[in-house]
């Protein structure tokens, strides 16, 4: 549920613009409060939250479902499965043909 891995990467997305709270761009220094809804774009997926409580201090990533809900819509998760797989089947252009041996690597990730 956590959208960035290290506060040196949110700051970032903040100082971008990539993250709103309640349709405003946020600052890096701003804390949220119980019942804001925080969008953050990350490239083409758009992700929702909604902050339900805010703990005392700062806690491990585990416990974070706690105090947030998800309500990126479904087609969200879908563009992004599409794009990771549009990556994955991707070959660079002119490295050739597949072989046998990525051939069989492309069918079983197709199933």
């Amino acid at each position: 549920m956590r959208v960035f891995k290290t506060r040196p990467l949110a700051t970032e997305a903040c100082r971008a613009g990539s993250v709103e709270i309640n349709e405003r761009v946020a600052k890096p220094a701003r804390e949220v409060q119980a019942g804001e809804v925080v969008t953050v774009k990350l490239g083409l997926f758009t992700r929702t939250l909604r902050v339900v409580g805010v703990p005392r201090s700062r806690v491990g990533a585990k416990l974070l479902p706690d105090f947030c809900v998800d309500l990126t819509p479904p087609e969200e998760f879908e563009k992004l499965r599409e794009r990771s797989v549009q990556q994955a089947s991707a070959r660079e252009p002119g490295s050739g043909r597949p072989t046998k041996r990525d051939r069989r690597e492309i069918d079983g990730f197709f199933g």
